[in-house]
C-alpha cells in the first residue's frame, strides 16, 4: 500500500471516531443539561415557597450541603475515592501516551455535576462536561478505532461536542478543544473537531429546539466611542478572573488541609448556602440571574452588582473547595455579567454617558471568561450566541477578548487549569 493510500484510510478511520464520539458526548451532554436545567429550577422554586417576605429562604442555607454531602457519599463509596483532578487530568493524558482517562469518569462528572448544580452549588455543569466527553474521547481511543496517533484528536473530539451543546454552538466547542484543551492546531485535529461539531450542528437544527441562554437581545449597535471604556472593562474582567483564579486556589488549599471530611465538607457548603440565602443570584450556575440583570439593570444598584460580581467567585471556589464538581464558565460569565453591568450604570450615572447596558455586561463576560480559560476566540463565539443578536457586537467583543487573556496572561501568567485545580480531597 503506498503512503497516500495509508493516510487516506486513516483519516477515514479519523473522521468515524470522531463522529461516533461526537454523537455520544451530544447525547450525554443533552441529557445532563436539560435534567440539570430542570431540578435545578423546581429546587429553587420549592425553597423560594418558604422564603421570608423579603424572599429569603433559610432552605437556600442547607441546600449546597445536601449536594455536596451526597457527592462526597458517592465518591468513597459507589467511586472507590479514585482520583478526581478534572481538566488537569486531561492534560497529563495528552502529554504522557500511556496515561488514560478511566471510564469511571464519564458517570463520576455527570452525576457530581448534577448534584452539584441542582442544590445550588455555585458552579455551572460546563467543566464536568469537558471532562466526560473527553473520557468518551480517551475510551474509543482505547478501542483502537483510529490510528495511535491520534488521541488528542479524539479527546477534542469529545469536547468539541459536549461545549457545542451546552452554548449552541459548534464553532465555540471546536475553537475551546483547540485552544484550551489542544494547545494546538493542525489538519487531523482541525478534521476531528470539525466532524464532531458538524454532528452537534445537526443535532442542534435538526432535533433541538435551542434557545439562547439569555433571552435580551441587544437593542442598539455599539459605537466607537464606548471602545476605551470598553477596554478598561475588559482591564477589570481580566483582573475579576485573577481574583477567581486565586480564590480557588488557596481554598482548595485551605479546605485539603481539613482532615475531618464532615467539617470540610458542610463548612464549605454552608458557608455557600449563607450567600445564597442574602442573595439568590447565587444560587447554581446563575444563568437565571441574567435575564433578571440584564433586563431591568437599572433596578439594581451599583454597589450591589460590583459586591455580587466579587461574591460569585467566592461562592465558586467555596463550592469546589468543600468538593463540588465544576469549574469557571458559568461563574466567570455571570460575574463577568454583574461586572459589565455595574460599570455601564457607573459610566451613565457619574459620566453622564448613555451606554447600552446589554453590550455592556457582554463585555464583562466575555472578558472575565476569556482571561479565566484562555480561549478568546472560544469566548467570543461563545458570548455572541449568548443573546439572541449577539454578533452586532463580534467586532469590540473580539478586541476585548484578546485584550482581556493577554493582559491577564502578562499581569499573572496561570490560569485557574494551569495554575491549582489539583487533585481533590479523598
Amino acid at each position: 500500500m503506498n503512503r497516500t493510500f495509508v493516510q487516506r484510510y486513516y483519516y477515514f478511520r479519523l473522521i468515524l471516531a470522531s463522529a461516533i464520539i461526537g454523537l455520544i458526548s451530544c447525547l450525554l451532554a443533552i441529557s445532563l443539561e436539560k435534567i440539570t436545567g430542570y431540578f435545578e429550577h423546581h429546587i429553587f422554586q420549592f425553597a423560594q415557597k418558604f422564603s421570608f417576605s423579603d424572599g429569603r429562604s433559610l432552605l437556600f442555607i442547607f441546600l449546597p450541603t445536601i449536594g455536596i454531602t451526597a457527592i462526597y457519599f458517592t465518591r468513597k463509596y459507589l467511586f472507590k475515592n479514585r482520583k478526581n483532578k478534572g481538566i488537569t487530568e486531561i492534560y497529563k493524558t495528552l502529554d504522557h501516551r500511556k496515561d488514560h482517562l478511566p471510564f469511571f469518569k464519564i458517570p463520576s462528572h455527570y452525576i457530581n455535576g448534577f448534584l452539584t448544580v441542582i442544590f445550588g452549588g455555585s458552579t455551572g455543569i460546563e467543566v464536568s462536561t469537558v471532562v466526560y466527553t473527553a473520557t468518551v474521547g480517551n475510551v474509543v481511543y482505547k478501542l483502537d478505532y483510529s490510528a495511535k496517533m491520534y488521541k488528542r484528536e479524539l479527546i477534542c473530539a469529545g469536547v468539541t461536542a459536549g461545549i457545542a451543546i451546552l452554548f449552541s454552538s459548534p464553532l465555540a466547542g471546536a475553537l475551546f478543544a483547540i485552544e484550551a484543551i489542544a494547545r494546538k492546531i493542525n489538519r487531523t485535529l482541525v478534521i476531528s473537531c470539525t466532524t464532531s461539531g458538524l454532528v452537534a450542528w445537526i443535532i442542534l437544527h435538526f432535533f433541538i429546539d435551542s434557545e439562547p441562554i439569555v433571552k435580551i437581545p441587544v437593542t442598539e449597535e455599539w459605537r466607537w466611542v464606548a471602545i476605551p471604556f470598553m477596554l478598561v472593562l475588559s482591564i477589570l474582567g481580566a483582573l475579576l478572573s485573577i481574583y477567581f483564579t486565586n480564590l480557588v486556589v488557596k481554598l482548595k488549599s485551605f479546605f485539603s488541609g481539613l482532615k475531618n471530611n464532615f467539617i470540610r465538607v458542610n463548612l464549605g457548603a454552608l458557608m455557600v448556602g449563607v450567600l445564597i440565602f442574602f442573595s439568590a443570584f447565587l444560587y447554581g450556575d446563575g444563568y437565571h440571574a441574567l435575564n433578571e440583570t440584564m433586563g431591568s439593570p437599572q433596578s439594581y444598584s451599583i454597589v450591589f452588582l460590583l459586591i455580587l460580581a466579587l461574591l460569585k467567585p467566592l461562592a465558586s471556589s467555596l463550592t469546589l473547595g468543600a468538593g463540588g464538581d465544576g469549574g469557571v464558565f458559568a461563574p466567570s460569565i455571570v460575574a463577568g455579567t454583574f461586572l459589565g453591568i455595574g460599570f455601564a450604570l457607573l459610566l451613565n450615572e457619574f459620566l453622564g454617558t448613555s451606554f447600552e447596558y446589554v453590550n455592556f455586561a457582554l463585555i464583562g463576560a466575555a472578558s472575565t471568561l476569556s482571561a479565566s480559560i484562555y480561549a478568546p476566540f472560544c469566548t467570543l463565539f461563545l458570548i455572541c450566541n449568548l443573546v439572541p443578536n449577539g454578533f452586532q457586537m463580534f467586532f469590540p467583543l473580539m478586541i476585548c477578548c484578546l485584550f482581556a487573556k493577554y493582559f491577564s496572561q502578562w499581569l499573572f501568567p496561570y490560569n485557574v487549569y494551569t495554575y491549582g485545580l489539583g487533585e481533590e480531597k479523598k
